[in-house]
C-alpha cells in the first residue's frame, strides 16, 4: 500500500468516525428534547376572570395538553376537583388552574339551613364581605300607623355568611319606595329557622337591610336594649 492508498484509508476512517460523532450528536440532542418536553398529560386553563368566593363552575375551564414535567404538583387536572369549590382569589384568563386557588365552599352545621336574600350591592356589601364572614344584619321599617317613629333593628348577630353571589340589576318598582336599590348582590346564610324567618321578613317588610361585618374574634352579642334604636331617642 502506498502513501496515497494509506491517506485515503485515513481519510475515510476519519470520515466514519465524524459521522458516527454526528450521528451520536443528534440522538443526544433527540434524547435531551424528549428529556425535557416528555409526555404530555391533561390540565385546566381559566377561560375567563372568576371573582374570589364565587362557586366554580366546569364552563369557566377549558382543556389543554402539556408536557407532564411542566406542571406544577398542585395543578388541577381532573375538572371532578372543583365540585363544591370556590375560588379564594381572581382567577385571571389564561391561568393555569391549581388546587391552592380552591377551597371547600363552607358547609351547614346541624340544625342550620341555607337562606338567600338581596342586599343592596352599594351599601350593604361593598366588597368586604365574603363566605366565612360574621355579619349582623341591620333592617330598617317604617311607623306601624302615622305619627310613629321610624326604626332601626338588630334583627340577627353572628350570621355566618356561606356565599356571595353576582352583582344583579333589579327592575324599578314603582309600587315601592323610589330610593330602592338598583343593583343587589345575593347573600347566602347559614342560620337557624328563627334567624332565617327574622331575615326573609326583613327582606320582605324593611325599608332597607344592611349588614355590619363583625370583627374576627370580637364580640358579636348585643343587648337587647341595644337592638332598637329611635333617633328621638337618642341622647
Amino acid at each position: 500500500m502506498n502513501s496515497r492508498q494509506r491517506r485515503g484509508v485515513i481519510l475515510l476512517i476519519l470520515s466514519v468516525l465524524c459521522a458516527l460523532g454526528a450521528f451520536a450528536g443528534v440522538l443526544s440532542v433527540v434524547h435531551d428534547v424528549q428529556t425535557k418536553v416528555g409526555p404530555e398529560v391533561t390540565a385546566y386553563r381559566v377561560r375567563s376572570e372568576v371573582k374570589p368566593y364565587t362557586a366554580l363552575d366546569t364552563g369557566q375551564f377549558e382543556k389543554i395538553r402539556m408536557p407532564e414535567r411542566w406542571l406544577s404538583a398542585n395543578a388541577v387536572t381532573d375538572l371532578g376537583q372543583i365540585r363544591g369549590k370556590i375560588a379564594v382569589t381572581t382567577l385571571r384568563p389564561g391561568s393555569l388552574l391549581q388546587t391552592d386557588m380552591i377551597v371547600d365552599r363552607p358547609a351547614l352545621r346541624p340544625g342550620q339551613q341555607e337562606v338567600a336574600i338581596m342586599i343592596d350591592a352599594a351599601t350593604g356589601v361593598a366588597g368586604k364581605i365574603t363566605p366565612g364572614s360574621r355579619v349582623n344584619v341591620y333592617a330598617t321599617f317604617e311607623g306601624e300607623k302615622e305619627g310613629d317613629p321610624d326604626q332601626s333593628k338588630i334583627i340577627v348577630t353572628d350570621a355566618r355568611v356561606i356565599d356571595v353571589g353576582r352583582i344583579t340589576a333589579l327592575e324599578p318598582d314603582r309600587d315601592r319606595d323610589e330610593q330602592r336599590p338598583t343593583e343587589a348582590v345575593p347573600i347566602t346564610f347559614a342560620l337557624s329557622a328563627l334567624d332565617a324567618q327574622r331575615i326573609t321578613y326583613a327582606e320582605s317588610f324593611a325599608r332597607r337591610v344592611r349588614l355590619a361585618l363583625v370583627a374576627p374574634g370580637g364580640g358579636t352579642g348585643v343587648p337587647d336594649k341595644d337592638r332598637t334604636y329611635e333617633l328621638a331617642t337618642d341622647k
